[in-house]
């Protein structure tokens, strides 16, 4: 893959209120989202990791304590964390936001997707459950990526967009 490896993060957890059932199974593109973001993943990094149902347990406590358990598994000193609904995300983009991360790095509008150095992990380990108040107090840098890619799915009718 890239010079400098790189761990990707999906994560999966969330409770679904707004969609009604399992993001991960909704259909986009003839594929799942789940399936969809594992695949980027493996496109754009060198090893994955899935946090919350199926994979790594996720503490229930939101994407921070997501992200601990991610970067406490990683064997990259960089991680690329996605959630698995947003399903507009790109390869190059995740390359492009692991190519910034000095601390950690994120698009224009974040806190996700992200780039974490994986040793920002005493950051994660915290009883803060906003992530971007983690990220706040971070060397965090900005990447401008095209907003079309950035769609979060919510609800039922954003997978047909």
């Amino acid at each position: 893959m890239a010079d400098n490896p790189v761990t990707g993060i999906l994560l999966v957890g969330g409770a679904s209120t707004r969609f009604g059932s399992p993001k991960e199974l909704a259909e986009f593109d003839g594929e799942t989202l789940g399936d969809r973001a594992w695949r980027l993943l493996g496109e754009a990094c060198d090893e994955r990791i899935r946090v919350g149902p199926g994979g790594l347990d996720d503490p229930g406590t939101g994407p921070v304590a997501a992200i601990a358990v991610g970067l406490r598994a990683a064997s990259h000193e960089i991680a690329v964390v996605i959630p698995v609904d947003m399903p507009r995300l790109t390869a190059t983009a995740m390359r492009e936001l692991a190519a910034a991360c000095r601390d950690a790095a994120v698009a224009q509008q974040g806190p996700l997707p992200c780039a974490v150095a994986r040793c920002m992990l005493p950051a994660f380990e915290t009883d803060e459950r906003r992530l971007r108040t983690v990220l706040d107090g971070l060397d965090t840098a900005r990447v401008e990526l095209d907003d079309a890619m950035l769609l979060n799915v919510n609800t039922p009718g954003d997978v047909e967009l």
